[in-house]
């Protein structure tokens, strides 16, 4: 009797576990971040949600990505070097095509990101990561995938922080660097005279088996918003726990940035 007693506790206690571990994991909720800091003081002007956590930077990471290419003399401008589109790089019809600099960023094409970190080489790339100090400056994902939902991750105050080296002169990059990655960062009319350049980045979260949880999607928007004299720096990030089957989600966080945007600036 004491054994059977035994083996109907211990299914009980497995059935319970089970129902904790599926209740668990359908009480997920979404993940939220907005900040917002001063390019000169480094003051916090606003910041609301989970800002310290990081997560796979996906195609904001463009932007070190150009300033990396401009250093080290493999892009030239806004307009070279033009590449062509190869079978092997697969990917939607939207992105086989010839791509510079500026289609690059604009259009977010990641086999041009790929060619770039091909030709840095894995030496250079890992050395621009770790004196850039970008996020926890993990490259073991590998040169053409580290930061696609692998190893490199970033927090929001990380992004901002290092957006701000980069504006303020703190990188280790060239002034041509500076200057022609401002030239290919797209712009956008967020009202009442501000006026943002920033880059989108979209993908998910990876269950506890490794793969893409497509119920997990995240969206990143990352850059700097200028009026009259002033300049701010923000990054806004979204990991949400539906699908997104018209628009990639950084579309959506994206486009909800600019419209909050002027309000937000009111408390600053």
């Amino acid at each position: 009797m004491a054994f059977r007693n035994s083996l109907i506790l211990a299914f009980s206690l497995g059935i319970t576990a089970a129902f904790l571990d599926f209740a668990s994991a359908g009480a997920a909720e979404p993940i939220r971040c907005t900040v917002i800091i001063d390019e000169q003081s480094g003051e916090t002007l606003y910041r609301q949600g989970t800002c310290d956590q990081g997560f796979y930077p996906q195609s904001t990471f463009k932007l070190p990505l150009a300033m990396m290419g401009y250093d080290a003399g493999i892009l030239t401008d806004a307009e070279n070097p033009r590449w062509k589109y190869q079978a092997k790089f697969g990917g939607p019809d939207r992105v086989k095509k010839d791509v510079d600099p500026l289609i690059w960023e604009k259009d977010s094409i990641v086999w041009y990101s790929q060619e770039l970190t091909r030709k840095l080489g894995k030496r250079a790339f890992a050395d621009y990561i770790q004196r850039f100090g970008y996020g926890n400056r993990d490259v073991s994902g590998g040169l053409t995938e580290a930061w696609l939902m692998s190893s490199l991750k970033i927090s929001a105050d990380e992004q901002v922080q290092f957006i701000r080296r980069f504006l303020t002169g703190g990188l280790p990059i060239s002034e041509h660097a500076v200057d022609m990655t401002l030239a290919i960062t797209p712009h956008f009319d967020a009202g009442d005279g501000w006026d943002i350049q920033g880059k989108t980045g979209s993908g998910w979260l990876r269950d506890k088996a490794g793969k893409t949880d497509r119920d997990r999607p995240l969206g990143w928007f990352v850059g700097w918003a200028m009026k009259d004299e002033r300049r701010v720096i923000f990054a806004r990030l979204l990991v949400d726990t539906k699908r997104y089957p018209k628009e990639p989600i950084s579309f959506v966080v994206r486009d909800g940035l600019i419209e909050d945007f002027p309000k937000l600036a009111e408390r600053f």
